[in-house]
């Protein structure tokens, strides 16, 4: 005997199998899932880490701040000499 409900792939609530939408979440077909495919087997994360990354880190800073020191021990050492 088949079912008469799934669940459903967004929300988890079931849903009537003839069902156009979820009547707890409003997901359908256009939202992913189908009569012939209900997203089960694909081992899909809980949840997702939305937490926004910096592009450019303390490492990077710091890079910056060891070229400007070598930068200017440079023109110090060219000043000191004569050659400037």
């Amino acid at each position: 005997m088949e079912e008469l409900t799934f669940s459903c792939p967004v929300c988890g609530a079931d849903v009537p199998r003839k069902a156009k939408a979820c009547p707890e979440c409003g997901a359908c077909e256009k939202s992913g899932w189908s009569e012939d495919q209900y997203l089960d087997g694909l081992n899909l994360p809980d949840a997702f880490d939305e937490t926004p990354r910096k592009t450019s880190g303390a490492g990077s800073q710091r890079l910056w701040q060891i070229v400007a020191v070598i930068v200017l021990l440079a023109f110090l050492l060219l000043m000191l000499s004569g050659r400037w």
